[in-house]
């Protein structure tokens, strides 16, 4: 779990980042409705719970920097009986004054109020107007009578692209449950008829360890499935034929894992389906390699695409001198994302590639990213020789960049051929 007092260093960081005589507005997600009466599961906003650890909607942080010293305020709802009743308990104003360490505390009812005293001593405004809040059409209001309007979510984003020990800890943590429920998968996924049951599995292993949410909507593909990289619809029958392609993993405690791993119905790889598969593997298993501080992303990117162009020429699929198919992006058609992404409080983590200059940000030691390369064949692909057509293949890892090179965070979870068909 992470203290209080870490995220107090945070609110004392983002602080500093400010201009003099400014204020800064954090605030809480909203409830979401799903249909007429009814709401979605509540999320809080990864930004605001980065700087609070506060898990209730109705909720603001204030930070009202002046020339050498600040002040953080929190807004919290106040109690009520009969709100309770329906939608669960809430902390409450006196009780969340034992467990935040701010300068004051609140009830929501008072937001308003309040800031408006704050703007009196403040020139700029630090807020993110992409969000949704009742409060939005009083704030652009009073956002006209300062001097500047700066955006808020790129400074604390920044701050969330080096893990804390205690983050790195709860993204581990996920993973185990990850790797329990990818496992299960393996080892069920002979006995089922449809992706849903699959999906089913997978989800039951990450409720049955306190993982209440997956981080993102499970991808279980069968067959030409697998081609389509987002793809959700999960209610195909499985093939045993077939490769089942699983991207899936759970947020515990709001932080993120992603994992992809595919699989054969039959329990065993065709000859086709293991000479794709060992080389999605061996690009893989290089780029990890070459994870260290001060490499760039881009190198990692451009290594991947050589690696699986030479390797999609070396099986025939496609034809040619591997650089000049690269100059082309030839191999883009069967490999046309990113080799992989930030990872923490969201599975795709909102925190910047490049800096203020523009100029690519380099691995750092504590950053956490996925390393995800893929081969996907479209069944009607008549370009590519018969027994390639319809495989979609993606292997990724969680890695996080240590001060010495890289520590696979997943590397529990088999990717092997021989540990895959064993299991």
């Amino acid at each position: 779990m992470i203290e209080e007092s870490e995220y107090v260093k945070r609110r004392e960081k983002l602080a500093k980042s400010l201009r003099s005589n400014s204020i800064a507005i954090i605030l809480s997600a909203s409830a979401k409705i799903r249909s007429n009466d009814t709401e979605y599961p509540f999320r809080q906003d990864s930004n605001f719970y980065y700087l609070t650890g506060f898990k209730e909607d109705n909720a603001a942080l204030v930070i009202v920097r002046a020339k050498k010293a600040y002040e953080s305020y929190l807004f919290v709802q106040e109690k009520d009986k009969e709100q309770e009743l329906w939608h669960g308990k809430r902390l409450g104003v006196k009780r969340a004054k034992k467990c935040f360490h701010v300068d004051a505390l609140f009830g929501s009812s008072e937001f308003e109020s309040k800031i408006e005293k704050f703007f009196t001593k403040s020139h700029y405004l630090y807020y993110d107007f992409k969000g949704e809040s009742k409060h939005q059409d009083f704030l652009q209001k009073k956002a006209k009578e300062l001097l500047a309007l700066y955006d808020i979510a790129p400074f604390i984003e920044r701050m969330r692209l080096v893990k804390s020990p205690a983050e790195i800890e709860l993204i581990k943590k996920a993973l185990q449950i990850t790797k329990e429920a990818h496992h299960r998968a393996i080892q069920k996924s002979p006995a089922l008829a449809f992706e849903y049951e699959l999906q089913a599995e997978i989800e039951y292993a990450f409720k049955k360890r306190g993982a209440y949410s997956d981080a993102y909507t499970s991808i279980v593909a069968c067959g030409n499935g697998a081609n389509t990289l987002h793809y959700i619809a999960n209610d195909k029958k499985l093939r045993k034929d077939a490769l089942i392609l699983i991207d899936a993993g759970c947020e515990y405690e709001y932080y993120a894992s992603d994992i992809t791993r595919t699989i054969p119905v039959s329990k065993k790889f065709t000859k086709a389906q293991r000479e794709l598969y060992s080389l999605v593997l061996d690009v893989e298993k290089e780029i990890i390699s070459m994870i260290k501080p001060d490499i760039l992303r881009s190198k990692l990117q451009s290594r991947a695409e050589e690696l699986l162009c030479q390797g999609l020429v070396n099986l025939g699929i496609l034809k040619g001198e591997a650089k000049e198919l690269l100059r082309k992006k030839k191999h883009k058609k069967y490999y046309p994302h990113g080799i992989g992404h930030w990872m923490g409080l969201d599975v795709h983590d909102a925190c910047p590639y490049k800096d203020a200059a523009g100029k690519e940000i380099s691995l750092q030691d504590g950053m956490v990213l996925t390393i995800e390369p893929g081969i996907y064949i479209d069944k009607n692909d008549t370009s590519v020789p018969k027994r390639y057509r319809g495989i979609g293949i993606r292997i990724e890892d969680d890695i996080l960049v240590t001060c010495s090179g890289h520590e696979n965070l997943s590397a529990d979870i088999v990717k092997e051929i021989k540990d895959i068909e064993m299991l």
